[in-house]
């Protein structure tokens, strides 16, 4: 029988999501060996009446769903163990392939044990055939596979279903997020897009590369050589021209390289298996190209139902049409799931983890959270603090400041005072653009949670909401100096 003995739970300062800790003794499960497909294991598996005290371990924890099944989730093979806890524990544990028509047996046979609630790790994409033939019959709960470990050197297929199984019952599983379908089309879509944009920088640093070994120095005269000019040199030494005056003829007017460097830069030996692989790089490039197209032909179609809040999205500085898709396809338009931002935050990967011990911060590292959504945003941010006059440029500049800081006796804390403004010792530009990307997170959950239009609140939004703090500073500054203060507000003009 798999046992977890529940301690105190602790709550996580950023997401705010309770956190258990497991008995970790080992499990015993000398009688669970693998199972053949398609046998049951439920004869081999320990009887809870067998061993004294296991019925009181048992009414120690609140049972949720008396009727429930875990499942451990392979390429070729599912390992089903469906846990019944109405009149004492019974277990029930099957193997299943992965085909259609083995997904639907698979249905069948917790339909026929009236399972409730079903729970899966997220392996991979193993899970995704499974979740969509039971969606529709079951509760399917996904669960982090860092959230449900077992012990230690007692991992089998069975023993990992029924610890599935076992936690589910008892509610200890954090189900992860899993958007509709509409949504998990628009992820497909905007992830694949992102990764052809990657090959195609990969191919065009593999052309420089061609060049480069060829003494060609396209890239030194044209700041883009896949622009119209550096393309159409590119054809024509694909192609076999090797005169550095004809090729520089196909320039532009709008270069800013005299012609006297570029033909300079365009002298070079091309040799033949060099202009095979100028040839290769050039098809990939074009396929890649019309692979994007398409793909942008098909998202625009799919966003039309939600073109409304892709447009309200846009107006956040960062974010174009397409990142706001990106946004979409990895949030949705339902901010449900995430009771507040901060839960938002910290699925995302955008806030520091809890790593403490003994009253010590080991680590404020952020933890992975989810990888897609976290990059884009960060980029984002890089464009949006260039926006000038936007509440993320000062924040970003508020944050980013790294300057030697001398320590007043008679003050407290380390403050600086550079232009008239009152900074902090800050951390660098990189925890400065986390933050960033962590507001501009918050801002989209605001405008879809409550379906408003992005207001930016200004470049003196800390000028304004710390005004008050500053003079109440600096008056119990005065009064420590030996001065009588009052404060009174000026009348506006």
């Amino acid at each position: 029988m798999v046992r977890a003995a529940l301690a105190p739970r602790s709550v996580r300062q950023w997401c705010h999501e309770p956190v258990y800790k497991f008995d970790p003794e080992p499990l015993r499960t000398s009688h669970c060996r693998h199972a053949r497909k398609g046998r049951s294991t439920h004869s081999r598996l320990p009887s809870p009446g067998l061993r004294a005290g296991a019925a009181d371990e048992e009414a120690m924890m609140e049972i949720l769903y008396p009727r429930c099944a875990g499942l451990d989730v392979h390429r070729d093979s599912i390992v089903a163990c469906v846990r019944l806890a109405e009149r004492g524990i019974e277990r029930h544990v099957e193997t299943f392939g992965t085909t259609t028509t083995e997904l639907e047996r698979l249905s069948a046979w917790l339909a026929s044990h009236q399972v409730t609630h079903v729970a899966m790790e997220a392996t991979g994409v193993y899970w995704k055939p499974v979740w969509a033939v039971l969606v529709e019959d079951f509760e399917l709960l996904l669960a982090n596979a860092r959230h449900v470990k077992t012990v230690p050197g007692r991992t089998t297929d069975v023993n990992d279903a029924v610890w599935l199984a076992d936690l589910l019952a008892h509610g200890l599983i954090r189900p992860s997020f899993v958007p509709p379908p509409a949504v998990q089309a628009l992820r497909d879509l905007t992830r694949t897009r992102k990764q052809l944009t990657r090959e195609r920088a990969a191919h065009v640093q593999r052309i420089d590369k061609v060049l480069q070994g060829a003494n060609l120095k396209l890239g030194s005269v044209l700041s883009n050589i896949m622009g119209q000019s550096g393309r159409a040199i590119l054809d024509a030494l694909a192609a076999g021209e090797s005169t550095p005056e004809t090729l520089a003829g196909l320039l532009r007017a709008n270069v800013r390289a005299s012609r006297a460097q570029v033909i300079e830069a365009l002298h070079g030996r091309l040799a033949e298996h060099q202009r095979l692989l100028l040839r290769v790089h050039l098809g990939q490039i074009d396929a890649i190209e019309a692979a994007i197209v398409a793909l942008d032909r098909e998202l625009s179609e799919r966003l039309e139902p939600f073109r409304e809040a892709v447009t309200r999205l846009s107006a956040t500085p960062g974010l174009a049409a397409l990142s706001v898709a990106s946004i979409l396809a990895e949030i949705g338009l339902d901010m449900s799931p995430f009771p507040s931002e901060a839960h938002l935050i910290s699925w995302a990967g955008l806030c520091p983890r809890n790593d403490e011990s003994a009253g010590k911060r080991r680590s404020t590292r952020l933890r992975p959270g989810a990888p897609w959504l976290k990059t884009l945003l960060v980029q984002a941010a890089w464009c949006a603090v260039r926006t000038k006059g936007s509440y993320f440029r000062v924040l970003f500049l508020r944050l980013k400041v790294r300057v030697p800081v001398e320590r007043d006796r008679d003050f407290q804390s380390k403050v600086i005072v550079i232009s008239g403004r009152t900074l902090k010792a800050r951390r660098g530009p990189k925890k400065a653009i986390v933050a960033v990307a962590r507001a501009i997170l918050t801002a989209v959950y605001v405008m879809l949670k409550r379906g408003v239009a992005y207001h930016d609140l200004g470049p003196d939004h800390f000028q304004r909401t710390e005004r008050i703090r500053l003079a109440t500073r600096l008056a119990r500054r005065l009064d420590e100096l030996g001065f009588d203060v009052t404060l009174t507000e000026r009348a506006a003009a």
